[in-house]
């Protein structure tokens, strides 16, 4: 690999690869403004994104049943809280608290009734559903797989929810998990080489330096290694999949150094500041070996995805409480994070349909459920403020993104540079000669590329 190896060195987080131009420059400069003031009694307030995803969980806690979910408004900087019913004081508070009101006719209670309907009626393989704020529905989505008699019982258990209840689209890829490399992990299973994604360094509850990434990776196999042909560096501790889809990994060597930092390629990183909820309607970013760095936008939230069963052809593979994004992936970016510009760790790479060629749908574990579920917590320099010692990649033609001490910037940035970290297509020694794909599952051929590849094929998709 062309980054530093795991252990005894600082352990970058999320592999190389070429960065795509849009996300990079989006991530400067950064926007870590705080709120303005209300220009009046009641008027709606700008807020930073951060912000608006903390007003909106202390207004789900305050206002009750009629409180019925929220999303950032990202164009106007506002925060969107829907209310439902007729409850004045509800509304009052909301304004108050600087949000923007919208009233609305289902509450969260009836949109979970609902969403507890598809799971007992329509637990078909290639099938999700998620909460949107925006339309005050449930989104129903059938990938491709899901035809003939599947395809009528989904359309007909929407259509019994009600119109105005739940709203039923296609997607045209099918859903999967993104296994096959963040920095990328690799690790021999019965079939062939798996390859997955590091999604954050953490301290395990014992202390001991670790990483979160995707469950299905962790029950795929035990120990992880660096790279592809390496001894293991790491040993699965904890791993959830189905279900939740999340796996804690130690580092082997209780010396290793763990920093909270994504690499995004390029030589330049941006630093976690911790955990942070994913607010619909919110830029995020994902960084994977695969297809390395991408942006989109939060659409869905808790949301359940039936993935077609890697063990018995006849079942299927549920995971819950996922967010749902716009965000591309491929084979090869599970377990990668996703974060947001002020350096955020919002979730770990799942599944999804589609590619970073047409696009599709994508969802994520959320880091806050990892983190509690396995005690583990961001390292002591994942301290609010300071945003990467590196810099994330900016705009401009030239020179590298300088240092963002506490949001601010100096030099012209960059993009990342096209070949450099070729993930798992280009040979080790960067000639761009494709290797083994490895055997089983849906492998596929690397496509080679010049630069200082990762190498080593693509392996045992997930």
């Amino acid at each position: 690999m062309s980054h530093k190896r795991i252990p005894k060195r600082k352990a970058a987080i999320a592999a190389g690869g070429v960065m795509a131009l849009g996300a990079a420059a989006l991530l400067l400069p950064h926007a870590n403004a705080s709120q303005d003031a209300a220009t009046g009694a009641g008027a709606p307030r700008t807020f930073a994104a951060k912000d608006a995803s903390d007003v909106a969980s202390r207004l789900a806690g305050s206002l009750g049943t009629a409180y019925a979910g929220a999303y950032y408004d990202s164009a106007g900087q506002r925060l969107v809280v829907n209310v439902a019913g007729a409850d004045d004081e509800a509304v009052a508070r909301a304004e108050k608290a600087g949000a923007d009101v919208r009233r609305v006719g289902n509450s969260i209670a009836a949109l979970k009734s609902a969403a507890r309907t598809l799971k007992a009626s329509a637990t078909i393989p290639g099938t999700s559903w998620a909460v949107d704020p925006r339309t005050d529905k449930v989104v129903v989505t059938a990938d491709r797989t899901v035809t003939g008699a599947e395809w009528n019982r989904l359309r007909s258990t929407v259509r019994g929810l009600g119109e105005g209840m739940a709203t039923l689209k296609r997607s045209a890829g099918a859903f999967r998990t993104f296994a096959s490399g963040g920095d990328a992990i690799f690790a021999q299973a019965q079939g062939g080489t798996v390859r997955c994604s590091l999604g954050f360094n953490v301290t395990a509850a014992d202390g001991s330096p670790a990483f979160l990434t995707a469950g299905h990776c962790g029950v795929a196999a035990r120990q992880w290694a660096d790279s592809q042909n390496g001894q293991p560096v790491a040993t699965v501790d904890q791993a959830t999949f189905p279900g939740n889809d999340f796996s804690l990994v130690k580092y082997d060597d209780p010396a290793t150094e763990a920093p909270s930092a994504v690499d995004v390629g390029g030589g330049q990183s941006v630093r976690i500041t911790g955990a942070a909820e994913a607010t619909v309607g919110e830029t995020v970013f994902r960084m994977g070996s695969t297809t390395g760095l991408h942006n989109g936008t939060v659409t869905g939230l808790d949301a359940t995805v039936n993935f077609q069963s890697e063990t018995d052809p006849n079942g299927v593979d549920t995971v819950t409480g996922l967010i749902q994004t716009d965000v591309c992936a491929e084979p090869g970016d599970s377990g990668g994070s996703l974060f947001t510009q002020d350096g955020g760790a919002v979730g770990l790479t799942s599944g999804g349909s589609g590619d970073c060629t047409q696009g599709g749908e994508t969802f994520f574990q959320p880091v806050t459920t990892a983190l509690q579920a396995t005690g583990a917590t961001f390292g002591a320099d994942a301290g609010a403020g300071d945003q990467g010692g590196d810099g994330a990649a900016g705009q401009g033609a030239g020179g590298q993104a300088g240092d963002q001490n506490g949001g601010g910037q100096s030099g012209d940035g960059s993009t990342a540079v096209p070949g450099d970290d070729a993930a798992g297509s280009g040979a080790d020694d960067g000639s761009g000669a494709a290797q083994d794909p490895g055997t089983g599952g849906d492998s596929r051929t690397g496509t080679p590329r010049t630069g200082n590849g990762h190498g080593n094929g693509r392996g045992r998709g997930h």
